[in-house]
């Protein structure tokens, strides 16, 4: 084991010990989920914040998930390096986007606790930056083809189909490559359509309009609470509107720290997502979602 793994072993240790401390003190916290979730209000954490991450376990041989009466669950794909989103493509191709955080520099001894933490939970590391094709050809629920559709990306998150164009949410940007239908691989050089910023809440999801005329694109913070200041937070915690057609763009919606995962409310045709908000906000309350 290496220094950092080790050292995330003594920050769970006296993270889990300082829990207990604090649960200690006071009477048992009331359930802050259900139908009526008694939530409490956040407060200082101290010199020694809670951080709590889980260890990464994979499935064993021949485990399955319980599925619900009149269903089954089998793995469709094993051996992904880090699948991070999936997209259809109209032929049944399941397209799976490969990628993770990648460390930067500490800024702090917590934010050196806190990488430390996330290797063990194999949530940072080295990013396989490609999108792997997946086919299910006899439909038997398990993907006999499998192959690299692209490689070499960025950290890419966000996938969307439209015409003959297939792009691609990196996470420094957005790029768009032709696409014949049923191909195996996309070689072809793309055309970045928007910058974005790097680093931070790295994930950019994509999803297209309705007539195929816009896209639209999630982009986190940099930071947790915009502890670094707002000035390296400009152009981030947003979500962007492409216009496909003149190829400008514009922030459609702002104040959204980590917005991952878009979709259109079926009879309002409202843009809908699920924004990751604050962390450390105290022992028992939840981050706000």
């Amino acid at each position: 084991m290496n220094f950092s793994g080790i050292f995330a072993r003594m920050v769970a240790l006296i993270g889990a010990a300082a829990l207990l401390w604090r649960r200690l003190q006071g009477s048992a916290p009331k359930a802050a989920w259900g139908s009526a979730p008694a939530i409490p209000a956040a407060k200082p954490q101290g010199a020694i914040p809670t951080l709590k991450m889980p260890t990464a376990q994979g499935w064993s041989d021949g485990q399955r998930p319980t599925a619900a009466p009149g269903l089954k669950v089998n793995a469709f794909a094993t051996g992904l390096d880090h699948p991070r989103w999936i997209n259809v493509l109209p032929n049944g191709d399941v397209l799976i986007a490969e990628a993770t955080q990648i460390a930067g520099p500490p800024r702090s001894v917590f934010h050196y606790a806190m990488q430390a933490t996330m290797r063990r939970a194999a949530a940072l590391g080295v990013s396989a930056d490609r999108i792997t094709l997946l086919r299910d050809r006899d439909g038997d629920g398990v993907a006999e083809g499998r192959g690299i559709f692209m490689e070499g990306l960025s950290q890419p998150f966000g996938m969307a189909m439209v015409g003959d164009t297939f792009y691609v949410g990196n996470t420094d940007g957005v790029v768009a490559f032709p696409y014949v239908a049923g191909a195996d691989r996309i070689t072809a050089e793309g055309r970045k359509l928007v910058t974005f910023k790097p680093g931070g809440h790295w994930t950019r999801s994509l999803l297209p309009s309705a007539d195929g005329k816009k896209l639209y694109a999630g982009v986190g913070s940099l930071s947790n609470i915009a502890e670094m200041g707002m000035e390296v937070e400009q152009g981030r915690a947003a979500i962007y509107e492409l216009d496909l057609g003149d190829g400008s763009s514009r922030i459609f919606a702002g104040g959204l720290r980590n917005p991952v995962g878009l979709a259109w409310e079926p009879n309002t045709g409202v843009l809908w997502t699920v924004v990751n908000e604050r962390d450390g906000l105290g022992d028992e309350t939840p981050r706000t979602i």
